[in-house]
């Protein structure tokens, strides 16, 4: 293939990237997208590999078909309330890649006296001939690679760290220490102080193993204090970071499709961030740098307010609020994913709609542990595109609906964030679950949300309270539908 023919691959490929991410803005055209990219990846894959003339072509095969294997295993094998887990994972993986990647092109510089005097990598594939001089040109190549293998770093170890946090390997609370945020600008300072000196001082090759170590610490650390209810927020961070470190890459090796397609993923992850504090009304500092929803050593359930009451009702009665209801609006939150009830709640909605009431789904933001995770929990059982409804588009009509049913949400739905100046909570946006004509919470027990706050939607008078396991409960609102 010659050099025109592959801009032309990389072209093609830029437009497949740019297509499939524009897909990607609706529930009804994802699949395509994801299509697209990945035809898009193809064709990059394809070209890197014929121009470059890549040795060990049957080591790389083999290797993509062991990734092949083990990305199609997961995507069939874990489960929709696992799938925060699985992008976390996967987008480490993705960071770590981009930091080898440009660390390795490394490599000959390192073994060049045992100085850094050139990246040696230019266009894509290794210049033979002496790596001895340190020119501008490879200077450039040589700072592009150290943000690759910083940025990477982090990346990799934070979304670990996010990873177990959702997956309850450790605690999902925020772990703090004293001056915790000192030492960790102090450590990130130190981490781009020994890049500087790898760079432009020539300093000794051990210098990027340092760099790369000290890294992965800053990414362990800056998640610790993160607690799982900002995890949306985290995943769409750690997602960007992952872009920027894959489009360093691309500007190290040259891979022009590798700089387009970081730079998309970069792009969208940052403002996807960005509408996910928008969303908690919250700062992106106050999320990383916040520990917000730390809460005491011995603290118990929130404390209700004085004359509260909370309302109880049994399935029995719901099935028949909802049987004779005209609109009913189902609110799921992270507790739907954690009962595995997407399937019960659809089969709960079909039978409604059969008679004759109108169902529609009310979705925050951040509902759940990663952007869109309700929406990918809700696509699983089949739920039509249709009766997804964002929060501004559906927040107009809770005056109007009959019954909201909230499965599983908490602090999305809390009017303290409307109304309680004095509130950690304030001025967030949420759903009007408390202006429908009347509100059935599906939860375990009186426990508050992540924010650790009480909710007086749940002592409202016209709020009741269906306690137990979600699935478990909505087993029984169905068998008694069928009774009405």
């Amino acid at each position: 293939m010659s050099n025109d023919q592959a801009q032309i691959a990389y072209l093609i490929t830029s437009i497949c990237f740019i297509l499939g991410i524009m897909q990607l803005r609706s529930p009804v055209t994802a699949r395509r997208g994801n299509l697209i990219a990945a035809v898009g990846m193809i064709i990059a894959i394809a070209t890197m590999l014929d121009t470059n003339h890549a040795n060990n072509v049957l080591l790389i095969i083999l290797a993509m078909i062991v990734g092949a294997i083990i990305g199609t295993a997961g995507g069939r094998m874990v489960r929709m309330t696992a799938m925060p887990q699985m992008v976390a994972l996967f987008n480490g993986m993705g960071a770590g890649a981009a930091a080898l990647v440009a660390g390795g092109g490394l490599v000959p510089s390192l073994l060049s006296n045992g100085h850094v005097v050139s990246s040696c990598v230019k266009a894509g594939r290794l210049i033979s001939g002496d790596c001895g001089a340190l020119t501008l040109q490879n200077t450039g190549g040589t700072i592009w690679a150290a943000v690759s293998v910083i940025v990477g770093s982090i990346s990799i170890t934070g979304s670990l760290i996010a990873y177990a946090k959702l997956q309850e390997l450790m605690g999902s609370r925020p772990i703090t220490f004293p001056f915790q945020n000192y030492f960790n600008l102090a450590l990130l300072v130190v981490v781009i102080g020994l890049a500087l000196s790898f760079v432009f001082i020539h300093a000794l090759g051990p210098i990027l193993a340092l760099v790369a170590i000290g890294a992965l610490a800053v990414g362990v650390l800056m998640v610790l204090p993160i607690g799982g209810g900002d995890m949306p927020v985290v995943i769409s961070l750690l997602n960007s970071f992952t872009g920027v470190a894959a489009a360093a890459t691309g500007l190290d090796v040259g891979i022009p499709a590798l700089i387009v397609g970081g730079t998309l993923v970069g792009a969208s992850g940052t403002i996807l961030t960005i509408l996910m504090c928008r969303a908690m009304n919250r700062s992106l500092f106050n999320v990383v740098f916040g520990a917000f929803g730390t809460i005491a050593v011995g603290a118990g359930p929130a404390t209700k307010g004085a004359g509260a009451m909370v309302r109880s009702i049994s399935p029995d009665d719901l099935a028949a609020s909802l049987a004779y209801a005209h609109l009913v609006i189902i609110v799921p939150g992270y507790g739907l994913a954690v009962a595995r009830a997407q399937q019960e709640v659809r089969e709960m909605a079909t039978m409604l709609e059969q008679r004759g009431v109108t169902v529609k789904y009310a979705i925050h933001p951040v509902a759940g542990r990663m952007p869109g995770h309700m929406n990918v929990l809700l696509a699983e059982a089949n739920v039509p595109y249709s009766q997804l409804c964002e929060m501004d588009a559906i927040n107009g009509e809770f005056e109007h609906c009959d019954v909201a049913l909230v499965v599983g949400a908490n602090d999305v739905t809390n009017p303290a964030a409307r109304n309680d100046p004095s509130s950690e909570i304030y001025g967030m946006p949420i759903l009007n679950v408390d202006q429908a004509r009347s509100a059935v919470i599906l939860k375990r027990s009186m426990n508050p949300g992540f924010a650790g706050i009480d909710n007086p939607l749940f002592y409202a008078p016209k709020s009741m309270m269906l306690f137990g396991d979600a699935r478990a409960s909505i087993l029984k609102i169905i068998a008694a539908l069928k009774e009405v």
